[in-house]
Formats: C-alpha cells, sequence, structure tokens
C-alpha cells in the first residue's frame, strides 16, 4: 500500500485539548456576558477558544457600534459566524431558526472548519477556526478560497496571528501612503492587543507543530486528519491510493461520457469501500474518515452518496457526532446560496 501518513502512539494520539487549547484556556478572560457565550455554544455546539472573545473586545474598542465591520474598511475583512451572535444581529432575522451549521460555511469547508471572518468575494476568501474534535478547542485558524480550491491554509493558532498575517501580506501590496498608514495603525494595535493578552503572533507555533506529529494523513484539504492510535496501531490504515492516483480515479468518474462509463469509473472506489468496512469492523475507523473527506474535497456531486455513507458513520465511530450533524446538513445544501444563513 502507498504511504500517506504514519501511526503514532495512543500517548501522542488520545488527548483531548491540544497544548494550543489549554494555553487557551489560561487566557485572562475577555469581558463577555456569561449569557451570551453559552448562546455561541447552544447555537453552534461549541465552546469557543478565549482569542474569539478577545478579538471581539479588541474590535469593539475600535469601532463600538459596529464591531462586526471594524475591519471591513482597512483590511477588506469582515467578522462572521459565530461574531454575528456577539453583535446580536441573529436577533433581526426573518427566518425564525437559521440553521448555524450551514452559516458561512462554503462549498469545501470540512465538518471540523467554523468560518469567523470573511474577505473578498471574488475568491471566497475566508478564515476559519479548524478543530480536530468538536469536543475539543481549536488546533489553528485556517485560510480558504472557496472559489480555487479545497486547501486550508494554517495561519496561526489564534484570530489574532491570522488577521496579523494577512495584515502583513496586504502591507506588502498597498501602496497608497494613506491606506499604509491606516494599515499600520492596525497592525499595532494587534500587536499589543496579542502581547497584553499573550497570544502568540506565529503562523506556526509550538503547538501546531506537535500537532503536526499526530497528524496520521494529510489529505486533499492538506490541513490533516487526528484520529486516536493505540499502541498496536489500531485506530487508522492507509488507503490503497495514493493523493495523485485516487485524484486521478475521481477525474476518471467525474469526467466519464456517460453513465455506463462513470460505473465503470467507480469500480476503484467501490473496492476501496470495501477495505474500509473491513477496516472499521478492526477499529481503523481513521481510513473511512480519510476517503470521506477526500471525496467531499474534490467537490463532485458524483461523490455526495459516498461521501454521506463514510464520513457521518466515521464521526460516530470516533464519537465526534456533532461532525456527522454538520456533514449531513452541508451535503443536503450544499449548492445553496447565501452562506449567510441570517440573510434569508
Amino acid at each position: 500500500m502507498a504511504g500517506r501518513g504514519k501511526r503514532r502512539s495512543k500517548v501522542d494520539q488520545c488527548v483531548h485539548l491540544s497544548e494550543s487549547a489549554e494555553k487557551k484556556g489560561k487566557q485572562e478572560k475577555a469581558d463577555v456576558p456569561e449569557d451570551v457565550r453559552e448562546e455561541v455554544e447552544r447555537l453552534y455546539g461549541f465552546v469557543m477558544p478565549e482569542d474569539f472573545y478577545h478579538f471581539w473586545q479588541l474590535c469593539q474598542e475600535m469601532e463600538s457600534k459596529k464591531s462586526y465591520e471594524a475591519l471591513l474598511s482597512s483590511l477588506g475583512l469582515q467578522l462572521v459566524g459565530p461574531f454575528d451572535i456577539l453583535s446580536r444581529r441573529h436577533k433581526n432575522v426573518k427566518s425564525p431558526q437559521p440553521n448555524y451549521h450551514l452559516h458561512w460555511r462554503y462549498f469545501y469547508d470540512p465538518p471540523e472548519f467554523q468560518t469567523i471572518v470573511t474577505g473578498d468575494s471574488r475568491t471566497q476568501y475566508h478564515m476559519g477556526y479548524f478543530r480536530d474534535s468538536p469536543q475539543e478547542l481549536p488546533v489553528f485558524v485556517g485560510a480558504n478560497e472557496a472559489k480555487k480550491g479545497c486547501t486550508i491554509t494554517p495561519m496561526g493558532d489564534n484570530i489574532f496571528a491570522a488577521v496579523k498575517l494577512f495584515l502583513t501580506r496586504r502591507m506588502k501590496e498597498v501602496t497608497d501612503k494613506k491606506q499604509i498608514n491606516v494599515l499600520k495603525i492596525l497592525d499595532e494595535k494587534l500587536d499589543s492587543a496579542a502581547e497584553r493578552l499573550g497570544y502568540s503572533l506565529e503562523q506556526k507555533t509550538i503547538s501546531m507543530k506537535k500537532r503536526d506529529k499526530k497528524v496520521v494523513t494529510k489529505t486533499f484539504h492538506g490541513a490533516g486528519l487526528v484520529v486516536p492510535v493505540d499502541e498496536n496501531d489500531v485506530g487508522y490504515r492507509e488507503l490503497p491510493e495514493t493523493d495523485a492516483s485516487l485524484k486521478k480515479i475521481c477525474k476518471s468518474i467525474v469526467e466519464a461520457p456517460n453513465d455506463d462509463e462513470r460505473v465503470k469509473a467507480f469500480a476503484p472506489i467501490q473496492e476501496i469501500i470495501t477495505y474500509v468496512q473491513f477496516a472499521n469492523d478492526e477499529c481503523d475507523y481513521g481510513m473511512g474518515y480519510e476517503l470521506g473527506i477526500d471525496l467531499f474535497c474534490y467537490g463532485s456531486h458524483y461523490f455526495h452518496k459516498v461521501v454521506r455513507q463514510l464520513l457521518p458513520l466515521a464521526y460516530n465511530l470516533l464519537k465526534r457526532n456533532l461532525f456527522a450533524e454538520i456533514i449531513e446538513a452541508h451535503l443536503d445544501n450544499r449548492n445553496k446560496d447565501p452562506v449567510d444563513q441570517l440573510a434569508t
């Protein structure tokens, strides 16, 4: 079998909170009412990291009346998703029951990704928290451009670092002196707040590097998957295809000239699914997880039925049931707009 990831020990794999999450838990608590925090958790099902609330406070200091628009004028970014709960925007919408599983969920966003910032609508640039498990705090903030593909790029282990990196790149592109000055002021505020609150502004922190050692496979989106693997290497087994060969199989399915040829092209996938069934019987749940994520990331509707067969089961076997609910909802509405559920 072709190798795409190394098996790890149970000591390395089975952690409830990453070092990054533990570090964030020690931060000075942001001045956000407990009932608001509870509402965010109730609507999304996730516990939010403290940097989420601290960043909201920074934006309130910058533009108290419209905190969620504080970055819009200078960086072309807007706070969305769970920030809409903090801004109370969700209290004034037409839809009586918005689906927060789908709120600002872009086409290629896996359940592990929760959008918190949106940018250029042409490329559908957005940032989000990436979690290995819904019961854990995020392991990093990543970015994706949905119009360009499924790749998730790590931007740091907190939102301050992610926005700092985006700002640094933007400053290299700007030539207008007035705009440069505005960005410099924002840069100083970010630096000052991060230093005061104890957040790293590194794109790749020690905790993220340690998490990389637990990744069993990168998958098509590149952010990697982490699953529990015990001392007998039970928990994950590699797919019998490399990323390149699996993509080639997917391409032949999508580009098949007719249904008969498409059924034939699906044969290698069906064979891998048989391997997945054997793997699940032997508690190697990571195999089906990987195949499901890869097919989801390829993006074609031809794979939705198989993804629905693989991913909810993998998530439930891994006790990541909320992710199973999210992928089901996303597959039901994957081609529908807008991603802003509060605008419907």
